[in-house]
């Protein structure tokens, strides 16, 4: 994948640099794998704000993923990659020998015209989906389940790939993207290879109305604001926090708190989190 470079025509224009689309095969989607995404703006069933900074963007309707791949021992040909407006990376469109049509991610190097399939004996190239029991140490894999049947969970965005480091006592020791090192059973299900579109994080927006575009809206520094608004606010020009260290508007610590609850069920699976310890 390339990035293209615009010339500074405009200020938006100066810094911007959109991905070449040479992937993508096919520009319209499949008709009968698509559904209406309903827009909330970040508000819940009573109408309040629950998550800030939601709204507007453009219209877009979402693509049906085949996360599970549960389609055994049938192979599948690619017939296209596309763009999708709902995730990071591209999707591929598979369609097996009975003319079913479903979407997995595109990982890198699955072109149109490949073989794929989701079997225990599927060979080890991108795309193909195995149980971890049968995936060879080493490998690096994307699209993974943490629970059998459920579908996958890990690894899905763009560029994103995980190491499958051990197998002992029933479990699969696998690096996450974040460099945390996390036991999964070895029945669950992942797929060979890394998930495609891999320069996306090098991709300049350029201007502030593509952010917009994409249903966000903008962000107001708390150091800005009133008292009355956020702890970070009030005082007499450029003003300090005034507090040990950053909070949220709630007055909760912004930077470097743990969030995550130390008697979770699922702490047993990690071996390392991925700040290390």
């Amino acid at each position: 994948m390339a990035t293209k470079i615009y010339k500074p025509t405009t200020p938006g224009r100066r810094q911007m640099s959109v991905p070449s689309f040479e992937e993508v095969t096919k520009k319209t989607p499949e008709k009968s794998l698509l559904t209406v995404l309903k827009k909330n703006a970040g508000r819940n069933n009573t109408g309040r704000i629950t998550v800030r900074h939601h709204g507007g963007g453009n219209r877009k309707k979402y693509r049906v993923i085949d996360f599970k791949r549960r389609d055994f021992d049938a192979p599948a040909t690619v017939v296209g990659i596309e763009y999708d407006p709902n995730r990071t990376a591209y999707i591929a469109l598979i369609q097996f020998e009975d003319g079913t049509k479903k979407y997995i991610l595109a990982p890198v190097g699955l072109k149109v015209g490949d073989v794929i399939s989701s079997s225990k004996s599927a060979d080890i190239k991108p795309g193909n989906t195995l149980p971890f029991e049968k995936i060879p140490v080493g490998i690096f894999v994307h699209n993974i389940e943490l629970y059998p049947g459920k579908g996958a969970q890990l690894v899905r965005s763009a560029g994103a790939q995980a190491q499958l480091m051990a197998k002992e006592n029933g479990l699969a020791l696998v690096r996450l993207p974040s460099g945390e090192l996390r036991n999964i059973r070895l029945d669950c299900m992942a797929t060979i290879g890394q998930v495609g579109n891999i320069e996306h994080d090098t991709i300049n927006v350029g201007k502030a109305g593509k952010t917009r575009h994409k249903g966000v809206r903008p962000t107001v520094r708390g150091s800005v604001m009133n008292p009355c608004d956020h702890p970070h606010g009030g005082g007499e020009g450029k003003s300090p926090v005034g507090r040990p260290g950053p909070v949220t508007p709630w007055g909760k610590p912004a930077l470097g708190y743990k969030t995550r609850n130390k008697k979770s069920r699922t702490e047993k699976f990690i071996v390392r989190h991925r700040n290390g310890k």
